[in-house]
């Protein structure tokens, strides 16, 4: 029976890596040029939550180091996506948000992945699609907790 677990657990986390490396691969092919899949997902969840947030919550919601967060807000900031200002009760902190050049690069992406994974849902077909999504989901909550 271990024996079992050990190789369904195998198989299972190799299928997620290898698409997840797929699919990494085909949407850095597919974003706007010079946009890196890491500008693109602070992009979208900066629109996504609506407010300012910290260099470290972003981190922290990303798993990142603050210096790879710090790397890459850098990079937003030098293309004008975001906006990066002292914090003015704490000026120890910044806040960073979304510019509307940002909105409009992160829109760019979205309809330019947009037909990229619609063909990949269409082709595995909806259903399977929303039976997969409580697996991962949990998979997700599961590894984010340890």
């Amino acid at each position: 029976m271990a024996d079992e677990i050990h190789t369904l657990a195998v198989s299972l986390f190799s299928e997620i890596l290898t698409a997840d490396q797929l699919l990494r691969n085909r949407l850095s092919r597919v974003l706007p040029k010079g946009m890196e899949i890491s500008h693109f997902s602070v992009l979208n969840h900066l629109v996504f939550v609506g407010d300012e947030r910290t260099p470290a919550q972003l981190a922290s919601t990303f798993h990142v180091t603050r210096g790879a967060m710090t790397n890459t807000l850098a990079k937003l900031e030098w293309a004008g996506y975001i906006h990066i200002r002292p914090d003015w009760d704490d000026a120890r902190r910044k806040m960073v948000a979304i510019s509307p050049a940002g909105r409009q690069a992160r829109d760019q992406a979205i309809s330019m992945i947009s037909p990229l994974i619609d063909q990949v849902v269409g082709e595995l077909g909806a259903e399977r699609v929303r039976l997969a999504l409580p697996v991962l989901r949990d998979l997700r909550i599961k590894l984010e907790i340890n």
